[in-house]
């Protein structure tokens, strides 16, 4: 079970970069460009927070099942001066939540807004805070202090 959360984990980390990133442009170009908020802006921003959720789902899951985690939680004093098992018993969780709850507060408050302007902005600052913020604490293949890779079998 634990492998193929971790590889489902994995996968889900790309769909949620790309619809964020995807939510971002979208954001951004009907703010600048003062376009219409349409039924597919509205969609985007609704479907770019479910899977965000799912990935949160997937990786709380997880986080109980891990064996670096247990050993995180089991040797704390210790643990926690281990760079890659304080990443994922620790920092990586704490950061992921965070950049979530960001993405569910820009989407709830642009879904509250009353002008399309104001809609496709908040969606745009908040939703790139979450963006900035989960590309930080993904333990990237090309990272010198936690690397894991990019996509994982099952």
């Amino acid at each position: 079970m634990y492998n193929t959360l971790l590889a489902l984990h994995s996968l889900i980390r790309w769909l949620v970069l790309v619809s964020l990133v995807f939510a971002i442009v979208l954001a951004y170009r009907g703010w600048l460009l003062k376009k219409p908020y349409l039924k597919f802006d509205n969609s985007v921003r609704h479907i770019t927070a479910t899977v965000a959720h799912i990935q949160l789902v997937l990786g709380i899951w997880l986080y109980f099942v891990s064996p670096i985690v247990a050993y995180f939680l089991h040797h704390f004093s210790t643990a926690v001066h281990e760079r890659t098992i304080r990443f994922f018993g620790m920092e990586h969780v704490t950061m992921m939540l965070v950049g979530i709850t960001v993405i569910t507060i820009g989407s709830a408050r642009a879904k509250r807004k009353t002008t399309d302007a104001e809609r496709f902005k908040t969606m745009a600052i908040w939703f790139t805070i979450a963006l900035l913020i989960i590309l930080s604490s993904i333990p990237w293949s090309f990272s010198p202090l936690i690397s894991r890779p990019s996509f994982r079998a099952f």
